[in-house]
């Protein structure tokens, strides 16, 4: 299905690609009310190194820029913390006002009930956005010190002309040295109607396919990144339902047939705080296989939960397993995940694995 190099050769088992943002979490209220925030660090492409490096044990780093000031660090510390590798963050001085360069920033409100999740990002003119291809030696990464599996995603590429450009320099560089490349399309309106819409999204992440081996995303991701519609299912896609994703999962094979593993979360959301969830993946060799639904999933914080889907899907087939087993682990993670507040996994690969093999939630003493 997908030829992995051995641990034995590369330095890194997963190395990502992404901006990483500092999180301001209101708690329980508002941001708009709020007198009190928790930092944390959280961006889609780094979560999942993180949860690769925290959850599973893997040696993993980032590839991100910063600005070098006091938030910066703060970020670094966040990113130490977590375990993940930061030899390849790209550190930019800092003019003391931010008129050049800066730092990321997410409010994010969890919402409850009725009230859905909120997240208000600040992250204009950031030092990631302005990391051009350049800036990494890319074929020392992958060439000489070696990374079996390289994950970067839309979001990353949203973010400017040359985050674009520099998302297609590093997958086409983790294909010349025959590393994995896996990219979530993660398709963010709020971060592509400025700059084109959804024709740009398609543009740049058409343009980057051809070098991707695993390809995640949920139905509008298809659609808006790489144009394909989910058929017989109406505009707001309120029918939509596994039987017609992955009918649409078998058309963007057929068009890609670079894509190795497509794979998703699949979602229904009844309230901020309960959804139902489970996933689906596909493989040439497969077909597609379906994770174990759960329906009416209590969620703490669903903000990283596709990110978390992801990392455990990346350790299944990092570790060898079939393609149905991995996208169980993803689940299952993406689950655990959304019980803790935060971007990041607080999950052990122990709950993971208990999870996915059927374990409920009784107390473990």
């Amino acid at each position: 299905m997908l030829t992995i190099k051995p641990a034995g050769s590369c330095r890194y088992d997963a190395v990502s690609l992404g901006e990483v943002m500092l999180r301001l979490d209101p708690g329980d209220g508002r941001v708009r009310t709020t007198r009190t925030f928790r930092a944390s660090e959280g961006g889609g492409e780094y979560n999942v190194a993180r949860g690769l490096r925290r959850a599973f044990g893997l040696r993993t780093a980032i590839v991100t820029a910063l600005a070098d000031n006091e938030v910066g660090r703060l970020v670094e510390d966040c990113i130490l913390t977590g375990g993940v590798g930061t030899a390849f963050i790209t550190w930019l001085p800092y003019d003391g006002v931010g008129r050049a360069v800066r730092n990321g920033l997410n409010f994010t409100e969890r919402g409850f009930g009725v009230r859905g999740a909120v997240g208000v990002s600040d992250r204009g003119h950031t030092a990631a956005a302005q990391l051009k291809p350049g800036d990494v030696d890319w074929d020392h990464l992958f060439g000489e010190l070696g990374v079996r599996w390289f994950h970067t995603g839309g979001i990353y590429a949203a973010l400017s002309e040359t985050s674009a450009e520099t998302t297609l320099a590093a997958v086409q560089a983790a294909r010349r040295h025959g590393t994995i490349v896996s990219y979530d399309l993660n398709y963010r309106p709020s971060l592509w109607k400025a700059v084109g819409g959804p024709d740009r999204a398609r543009e740049v992440n058409a343009g980057i396919a051809p070098y991707v081996d695993v390809m995640i995303g949920n139905e509008e991701d298809f659609t808006a990144c790489l144009g394909f519609e989910v058929e017989g299912v109406d505009a707001n896609l309120t029918d939509l339902s596994t039987d017609s994703f992955a009918s649409m999962i078998k058309r963007v094979a057929a068009a890609y047939p670079n894509f190795g593993v497509i794979a998703t979360t699949m979602r229904g959301v009844r309230s901020a705080t309960v959804n139902d969830w489970g996933a689906i993946a596909w493989s040439g060799e497969t077909g597609v296989v379906h994770s174990t639904h759960r329906p009416g999933l209590e969620i703490f914080d669903r903000v990283g939960g596709g990110d978390s889907f992801a990392s455990g899907l990346i350790f299944g087939l990092l570790d060898g397993t079939d393609l149905r087993t991995a996208v169980e682990y993803g689940a299952a993670h993406g689950a655990l995940a959304m019980t803790t507040p935060g971007d990041t996994s607080m999950a052990s690969r122990a709950e993971v694995l208990k999870l996915a093999g059927g374990g409920g939630a009784r107390v473990d003493r």
